[in-house]
């Protein structure tokens, strides 16, 4: 892997690890009572529009989250200099840098948040058995999910497996408590 590869990389790990996380949990918090309490099942565009409520908050919450902590590193560094006007430096080329980095970081969550919601909605309403099934290919991506992090991270697989898993049973227990759809 060249250099700006990998720089990139490591630049939108947080955001691509965000948008995954949330659009699974996304996709469990949102489709978790109608495939429990109907058992009416998951159908193609109800995966789409799940897949779109986790794209347009991913992006939203990151690209504002993002460009606030870049903005203020930029005001921090203007005080530290002494420059004579608060936020100097987010004026410069620096804070159209930080503007591009944000809208880079919520690009990578949004599209991961959407193929993460989205996908095991459609596998689970293309696969013919019983409507829980998506819960189970939901909560398996996320400790696939999980799996991938402890790699990366060097941490325990079977802590994160498990970790990764409960969090995804809790939050199906919690979309079942609210019945939003």
């Amino acid at each position: 892997m060249n250099d700006a590869l990998r720089r990139w990389a490591v630049r939108t790990r947080l955001p691509l690890v965000l948008g995954l996380t949330d659009g699974l949990l996304t996709a469990l918090t949102l489709s978790a009572d109608s495939l429990t309490s109907s058992g009416a099942g998951v159908d193609l565009f109800l995966s789409v529009r799940v897949g779109c409520v986790a794209l347009v908050t991913s992006a939203f919450t990151v690209f504002v989250a993002d460009y606030a902590e870049r903005r203020a590193e930029l005001t921090r560094a203007s005080e530290q200099l002494n420059l004579t006007r608060r936020g100097q430096l987010a004026t410069t080329r620096l804070g159209r840098l930080a503007r591009y980095r944000a809208l880079t970081a919520s690009l990578v969550a949004s599209t991961s948040g959407f193929l993460a919601a989205a996908l095991p909605l459609m596998v689970g309403a293309l696969i013919p058995g019983p409507a829980w099934g998506v819960i189970v290919v939901v909560v398996a991506a996320l400790m696939a999910l999980g799996a991938v992090l402890a790699r990366i991270l060097a941490g325990s697989t079977g802590r994160w497996v498990l970790a990764m898993g409960l969090g995804g049973v809790a939050i199906t227990w919690i979309g079942i408590q609210l019945h939003i759809a």
